[in-house]
Order: structure tokens, then C-alpha cells, then sequence
């Protein structure tokens, strides 16, 4: 009997080299948020905050009615959580509402939504049912339709996307059981075999795929005669001979979503189903992320906003000490936070998700910004929403229904929102892809000065590159527009954050320099140092968007006082958390804790441990994935 086979061993240099070759290398657009990691606040890129054209709004107005009145009369949130899974019927009735076809263009049966109002859509019935959210998310964020829609043939559009619109259902494969974020592990196979692909490997966490009708499959194609090789992205059809679905995976939220386990041995797929070339699997998929990571912060929105109405009410009417909790300072402060926090995360994704619409600017970092800022406040919006309802916060909508309260989901809305910080990046690998995004233009022009492994003559080359860059470059981050009381004086009483915002930007690009020049090639090993960095950032981007749409409100709207006093608050909160940052990059335990890390590992501090009973039952850590035939029933059921 052959030895268990997992994932591929691979050495942490070759993990990094498949990492950086699936990036995408240019940089062929502007982007606000590469400039404000590089000390330049272009306010230009974002200011007038865009809008989408009248025919988008008519368009998607018209079908967020349609899916107001569908959230509010078919989806039985109850229901699903008590069952653990979505009604068939519910499921059948989006696909004739036509909300599995919101990013398909029309040409191809959908509704030709824009990135602005598929978001809006996604807040709306995440709002309603977070499982329901996720099931229209995984199908359309970084299921079968966005791939094809990016990198298809004609062909494959025509074949497939009609089908994804109305009908059919897919799902996104490219975790196994020892594969995560270091997709250089990958096991699963793709070998050539005439004018078809044989697919073996075992998938974990396949969102939709217990229910899909489609599948996107990343594989390894080895390398032979006539086929270059590499991760390969392909269409598969989720009922062909050799796929099991071996497990339904259940989770402490989310517990209406169809996510297993999926097995492949001897999968036969046809080359034409291959998207892409070969060995351009990984590009696909993070290209794809740059505008799917969307859909996770336009559920944390929908979040923020349900926690607020639910803080609002319940603080009016809730009475302690002779008066509603609202006026006790320490309640009121947990409303502000969720109140500034929303407006500011709303702003966020509306300008990114503009941005992409009108795709004149590069977002990946802004969209992996959001996806980190809206899944880590969401969180904590939740969590202050419960503490605000005290032991009724903490009860089942169910229970409080039970005894005739209130059937309020508060728990659930924390259960539900925590994989927002592990879903399509945790918030880890978040900040080291966005770190490594914010110091490109460094390693452009220096990165041969910090490898260890790079030739004097390399080294000299880029010595004399990185010192034409750094003397043009360097003398920018001394002063700018940010130390004149005059700047910005159109936004009023936020121009003060604005001018906030350009110093530490600049502040921020200075820290950065320093560190690289400190630490050099051992910076990639700084990863508390990083996160922070990253974070800085993010607060930094959204208060830019929470002024900009302040202002934009301030001209269009009613609600102009109201909002200029949201990003005023929300600015005035980021920027106590900005200067707690800066404090932390130079001033902090990593080293002690690196070191009571290597002491815990080995062993010493074991008898800490002493006085528990472990209640995990036995097995292994990681599942065995090897390859070959199933021994596990199929759980797959389409639904049509």
C-alpha cells in the first residue's frame, strides 16, 4: 500500500518564486492607494467621488426593488439556520429572479449589473441571510462567470455563460486539505491525455460545489513534450464521471452554505474547457480576486448597517439607571463607532467598486484593502452590537422568540461574519500580499541591492537605479500640501483630515524606507511590522473616501450635515488609531514574542497546559488527500 500523499514539499524560496510569478507584474494604470503607500495623496484619482452613469442607476434601481420585495417575502433566514441549509425553492426562485446572472453581461442572458450594483445587491441580501449572500458571491465573485468573463474564449463564453445566468450553478476549487495560501503546494493533477486533461486530487472547502453545476478547478499540469505545464485553471462539469462529493462540510456560521469536500480521480476534461494557457491558473485566480474580493465588504457593509438600526432601536427603547442606554456614555460611544464605521466602509466600497466599473484605475490594492478593513470592523461592529444587547445578545433569535422578545440574530450575525476574515485571503496573508503590493516600486529598483542570492554585477545595476529613484523621490516625503492651512479648504471643516492624511502618508512612505533600509532582505521576515504598515494604510485610504463621499453628499443630497459629521467622527476615531500604529512599528513585543514562540513550540511551557481535559476527538490534522478512487458516498445535489 502506498504512503499517504498530501501536498507537494517545496522549499520557501520556491513557494515565494510561485507566488511573485502569479502576480501581475505592471502597473499599467494609476491607483490611490499605491500612491499613498509611496507618500503621494493623490487626491485627484478619487475627488470628485465618481458616480455611476444614469442608465447603471436606472438599471440597478430597478432591480434592487425587485430584490427588496424577494428578500423581505422568500427568504426564510430562520428557516435556514434551524435546517442548515437554503430551500431548494429559494434557491430556484433567484435563479428566475435572474440574481445568479447580476455580473453576466446581457449578451449572454444576465442582467449586466455594475460592480456598484451587484454590491449593493450582495449588501441586501446578506443583510437578509449572510448564506444566501455568500451562495450568489462564491458563484459570480470567483465562480465559473468572472473568469470567463476575463480570460475566456468566445467559445467558452457562449458555451457557458447562459447557463451560469439562469440555470446552473458554480463553484470555485483551488484549497486542499494541506494547500491554503502557499498555492505552490498544490497536489491535485491535470495530465495530458490526447485532446483531454485527466484530472486526480482531492479539494477542500468548495463553496456551492455540494450544489454546483460548474466547477473552476486549479490543477498541476506537469511539464512535457509540447506542454509547458504549470497551474492550470479549468471549467469542469461538476457531474462528470469520477467526482465525488465526499462530504458537506458544517461551520460554526454560515450554516446554510453548500461547502464540502470534493474528490477527482481520473476526470476526464476537454483542452477546450482549459481557461487560459497553461501554468496561468494562479494569475487567473488573483486577477479575479482583484474586484471578487469586493463581494466580502459589501456583506460587512450590509452588517454594519443592519447592527446600527438594530443599536439604534434597541438603545432608545432599553432603560438602565433612569434613562435608555443610548445616553450612557459608554453604550453611545459602541453606537458611534458602528455609525462612522459604516458610513466610512460604505464609502469605501462605492469608490472601489466605482473605480472598477469605470476601470481606469488599477484597484487591486484598494479592493484587498477593502476586503481587510471591512472584514476585520465588521467584526467588531457585530461584536459591540451584542455586548449592547447585553445577555439578549447572546441569546438565539429563536429563544428570545421563544419567550415572546424580539427574535433579533445578533449571535448568529457574529458567527456568521468571523470567516469574513479568513474567506478569499485572512486578514494574515492580506497584509503580506498588500505589503508586498505597497513596496513594489522599492523592489523594482533595489530588489537586487537586498537579495541575498543576486551577482555583485546585479547589485552594482541596481545601486546605481535605486540612487536616481531614491534622490528624486526621498526629497518629496520632506514637506507637501499637508503642512499649509490652507489646503483642502473646499471640504470645510474635514480639510483638517485631509491635510492629516497627506503628512502621514508621507510619514507612512518614510517608515517604510527605513525599515527596508534596516532590515533589507530580512524585511520580507517582518510580518508584525507589515501588518501594521498595511493597517496605517487602510485607515488612511478610508478616511480619503469618508471625506470624498462626505463631500460628494454635502452637494447632492439631504443629508450633507449628517454626513460631513460621520466622516468627521469616523476621522477623528482612525486617527487615534493611526497615531497608536506609528507608535507600534518601532515600539512593540514581536522579538519577546518571537522568542516565547521558539519556547512554546519546543515544549517548555507544556506544564502550562497541566489541569485540562482536551475534548478533540482523535484523528489526524490534516486529512489524507491522496489521490484514487472514493470510498465515501456522493453527496452532490444539483438543484433545478
Amino acid at each position: 500500500m502506498s504512503a499517504p500523499v498530501t501536498a507537494r514539499k517545496v522549499t520557501e524560496r520556491e513557494a515565494r518564486q510561485v507566488a511573485e510569478a502569479a502576480r501581475e507584474q505592471g502597473w499599467r494604470k494609476p491607483s490611490f492607494a499605491k500612491e499613498l503607500f509611496l507618500g503621494r495623496f493623490r487626491l485627484d484619482l478619487i475627488h470628485p467621488y465618481p458616480q455611476p452613469t444614469d442608465g447603471a442607476v436606472e438599471k440597478g434601481e430597478e432591480f434592487l426593488d425587485r430584490l427588496r420585495e424577494f428578500c423581505e417575502t422568500r427568504i426564510d433566514s430562520a428557516r435556514i439556520e434551524r435546517e442548515a441549509r437554503i430551500p431548494d425553492e429559494t434557491i430556484i426562485d433567484l435563479k428566475e429572479l435572474g440574481a445568479f446572472g447580476m455580473k453576466i453581461d446581457e449578451a449572454y442572458g444576465g442582467l449586466g449589473l455594475t460592480q456598484v450594483y451587484y454590491n449593493k445587491a450582495l449588501a441586501m441580501v446578506g443583510s437578509a441571510n449572510p448564506a444566501v449572500g455568500a451562495l450568489l458571491s462564491a458563484h459570480q465573485s470567483i465562480g465559473v462567470p468572472q473568469p470567463l468573463k476575463m480570460f475566456g474564449t468566445e467559445e467558452q463564453k457562449q458555451q457557458f455563460l447562459p447557463r451560469c445566468a439562469r440555470t446552473d450553478i458554480s463553484a470555485f476549487l483551488l484549497t486542499e486539505p494541506d494547500v491554503g495560501s502557499d498555492p505552490a503546494r498544490l497536489a491535485t493533477t491535470a495530465v495530458p491525455d490526447g485532446d483531454d486533461y485527466v484530472l486526480d486530487g482531492v479539494k477542500l472547502w468548495t463553496t456551492n460545489g455540494v450544489i454546483a453545476d460548474l466547477l473552476v478547478v486549479m490543477a498541476r499540469v506537469p511539464a512535457s513534450e509540447g506542454h509547458k505545464g504549470g497551474i492550470t485553471a479549468f471549467v469542469v462539469e461538476a457531474a462528470s464521471e469520477g467526482i465525488t462529493v465526499e462530504n458537506r462540510n458544517a461551520f460554526m456560521g454560515l450554516r446554510g452554505l453548500e461547502n464540502g469536500v470534493t474528490r477527482f480521480h481520473q476526470v476526464r476534461v476537454p483542452a477546450a474547457h482549459r481557461i487560459g494557457p497553461e501554468g496561468a491558473g494562479l494569475k487567473i485566480a488573483l486577477t479575479t480576486l482583484n474586484t471578487g474580493r469586493l463581494s466580502l465588504p459589501a456583506a460587512c457593509v450590509g452588517a454594519g448597517k443592519w447592527c446600527l438600526k438594530i443599536a439604534r432601536e434597541w438603545s432608545g427603547v432599553r432603560e438602565q439607571w433612569g434613562k435608555p442606554i443610548a445616553e450612557h456614555e459608554a453604550v453611545g460611544a459602541k453606537i458611534a463607532y458602528i455609525a462612522a464605521t459604516t458610513f466610512a466602509l460604505e464609502a469605501v466600497l462605492d469608490l472601489s467598486s466605482q473605480m472598477a466599473d469605470e476601470d481606469r484605475n488599477d484597484i487591486r490594492i484598494e479592493a484587498a484593502l477593502a476586503k481587510l478593513y471591512g472584514s476585520e470592523a465588521a467584526c467588531r461592529m457585530a461584536d459591540e452590537l451584542v455586548q449592547i444587547r447585553g445577555g439578549r445578545g447572546f441569546e438565539t433569535a429563536d429563544s428570545l422568540a421563544a419567550r415572546g422578545e424580539r427574535a433579533v440574530p445578533a449571535e448568529q450575525l457574529v458567527r456568521d461574519l468571523r470567516i469574513n476574515r479568513i474567506f478569499e485571503g485572512a486578514t494574515e496573508i492580506m497584509h503580506l500580499l498588500i505589503a508586498r503590493e505597497a513596496v513594489d516600486a522599492h523592489l523594482s529598483v533595489a530588489g537586487d541591492l537586498i537579495d541575498p542570492e543576486a551577482t555583485l554585477a546585479d547589485k552594482a545595476r541596481a545601486g546605481a537605479k535605486a540612487g536616481g529613484f531614491y534622490a528624486r523621490w526621498l526629497p518629496k516625503l520632506v514637506a507637501g500640501p499637508g503642512q499649509l492651512p490652507t489646503s483642502y479648504a473646499e471640504f470645510g471643516a474635514l480639510a483638517g483630515h485631509l491635510r492629516y492624511v497627506e503628512r502621514n502618508a508621507r510619514k507612512l512612505a518614510r517608515s517604510t524606507f527605513y525599515a527596508m533600509s534596516r532590515w533589507q532582505g530580512r524585511m520580507e521576515l517582518k510580518q508584525n511590522f507589515l501588518a501594521r504598515i498595511v493597517d496605517i494604510g487602510a485607515e488612511l485610504f478610508a478616511m480619503s473616501a469618508a471625506c470624498v463621499r462626505a463631500q460628494h453628499l454635502a452637494a447632492s443630497s439631504d443629508h450633507g450635515p449628517q454626513a460631513r459629521q460621520l466622516a468627521d467622527t469616523f476621522c477623528k476615531q482612525a486617527r487615534i488609531r493611526v497615531d497608536e500604529l506609528f507608535d507600534r512599528l518601532w515600539t512593540n513585543t514581536d522579538g519577546p514574542d518571537r522568542a516565547l514562540t521558539r519556547s512554546v513550540l519546543k515544549g517548555e511551557a507544556q506544564w502550562l497546559e497541566a489541569g485540562i481535559v482536551d475534548s478533540s476527538r482523535e484523528g489526524p490534522w490534516i486529512a489524507d488527500a491522496t489521490p484514487g478512487p472514493t470510498h465515501k458516498e456522493n453527496v452532490h445535489r444539483p438543484v433545478h
